[in-house]
């Protein structure tokens, strides 16, 4: 009988009752609704679907999948993670790094922990590997003929960049945030989840899992957000405008254009240098036509494969004692004002530009300026025709969606130099 009521008493559904484990009742519940919209809405079901389901399964107690010790204080603890013991002088550094009671509650001194798949997986998120890697696929798949045949569309992708320094600056004023936390949090604003993800391990890893899980449902809801902003701040004859089909780019063109980005970005923001240097060289293979294997491969198996162990381990980290807070509360706030000022930004400069240009622009391009690419586009065709039916932005979206994957990333390069 007493077996029994230690096999009952070890059991997770018992641990739900002990200590702060009421909160993964919570998390459970977020994580099933971030499933439902992934799977039966289709919001971004490719990372939404793994990383709510990291979510769940470290919110079961008992389940030990990930060990926020490992990464404490915002570092790799290699000898933890190889066995070593926790002595007291490893608790009493990770005190007076403001690491939270909560986390240290988890182990006590003379306990040695064993790393599990998700630690391990997760050294790639860490370590920033994954998000270079799913740069490359996303490289390998985008066509920057658009931005070529339409230089001016890179100043769209630029000022779409605006919702990025503008909530960092929100952020830092609360007095809620670090100035590293507030950059991580900015970086929303650029609708690029392998971005947020990467300038989050760089500069605040405590608030990776709310950035996350932001930056992401956000994305997802693109559509649901922009078409509003768009509306109000263009007139009907402003969406009317239909714009010239885009000249032809040469192969020579398009294969000069990645080396040389990622040569110039590299030298002007060097924090930037491991993600505009992926997604070049993925592009880079898709345009030499040399390398079809390469090219497949990272557009395929490898985005798939390192997506499916980012997202979980993303999703890993999102436990109760540390999702559950008003610092989550304030960064899904904070992540609508990211993508309504990118939003905004990339509209009214539009505009701005209408005033000099003879060709005229239309403004509901500018709001592809946010790296979603390619759904920011597609709202942006889709705003079009609803005051047009006969005109096709898409294509000229374009320009302004693939700019804003290189801005974003270069905004993350600046706070990660000014804050990292």
């Amino acid at each position: 009988m007493q077996a029994i009521l230690d096999f009952v008493n070890s059991s997770g559904f018992a641990l739900f009752a002990q200590g702060d484990n009421w909160k993964c009742l919570i998390m459970l519940v977020i994580a099933c609704g971030l499933l439902y919209l992934g799977i039966v809405k289709k919001f971004e079901p490719l990372l939404l679907v793994p990383i709510a389901f990291g979510m769940l399964i470290t919110n079961l107690p008992g389940a030990n999948m990930f060990h926020e010790i490992f990464f404490a204080g915002g570092h790799i603890h290699w000898e933890l993670i190889g066995g070593a013991e926790v002595t007291q002088e490893f608790i009493n550094e990770l005190a007076s790094a403001n690491v939270s009671d909560a986390v240290l509650a988890t182990v006590t001194v003379g306990q040695s922990v064993s790393a599990g798949l998700v630690d391990i997986l997760y050294l790639g998120v860490k370590l920033g590997v994954y998000p270079c890697l799913i740069f490359m696929g996303v490289g390998a798949m985008t066509d920057f003929g658009p931005l070529i045949a339409n230089p001016k569309s890179l100043l769209l992708g630029a000022a779409a960049q605006l919702g990025i320094f503008m909530t960092f600056v929100g952020c830092n004023l609360s007095g809620i945030f670090t100035p590293a936390q507030s950059g991580s949090i900015g970086i929303i604003g650029g609708a690029d989840g392998p971005t947020a993800i990467y300038g989050a391990t760089m500069l605040a890893p405590e608030l990776l899992g709310p950035i996350a899980v932001a930056a992401y449902s956000y994305m997802a809801l693109v559509p649901v957000i922009q078409p509003p902003i768009m509306r109000l701040l263009t007139t009907e004859a402003e969406r009317k405008i239909v714009m010239k089909p885009l000249r032809q780019v040469s192969k020579r063109e398009k294969i000069i254009f990645p080396i040389m980005v990622a040569a110039f970005v590299a030298l002007l923001v060097p924090s930037a240098a491991p993600l505009i240097a992926c997604l070049m060289l993925g592009n880079l293979f898709k345009e030499s036509g040399v390398v079809d294997r390469l090219s497949k491969t990272v557009q395929n198996e490898l985005i798939n494969i390192v997506t499916i162990f980012l997202g979980v381990s993303v999703g890993c980290t999102a436990t109760g004692r540390t999702f559950l807070s008003l610092q989550t509360i304030a960064i899904m706030v904070m992540g609508i004002v990211a993508f309504g000022f990118g939003t905004a930004g990339g509209v009214i400069l539009a505009k701005i530009m209408n005033l000099f240009l003879k060709e005229k622009i239309n403004p509901l391009i500018g709001s592809a300026g946010v790296s979603a690419v390619p759904m920011a586009a597609r709202v942006s065709q889709v705003e079009g025709q609803k005051a047009n039916p006969s005109n096709f932005l898409l294509m000229h979206a374009m320009g302004p969606n693939v700019a804003g994957v290189i801005g974003s990333a270069i905004a993350a390069g600046v706070m990660i130099s000014l804050f990292g």
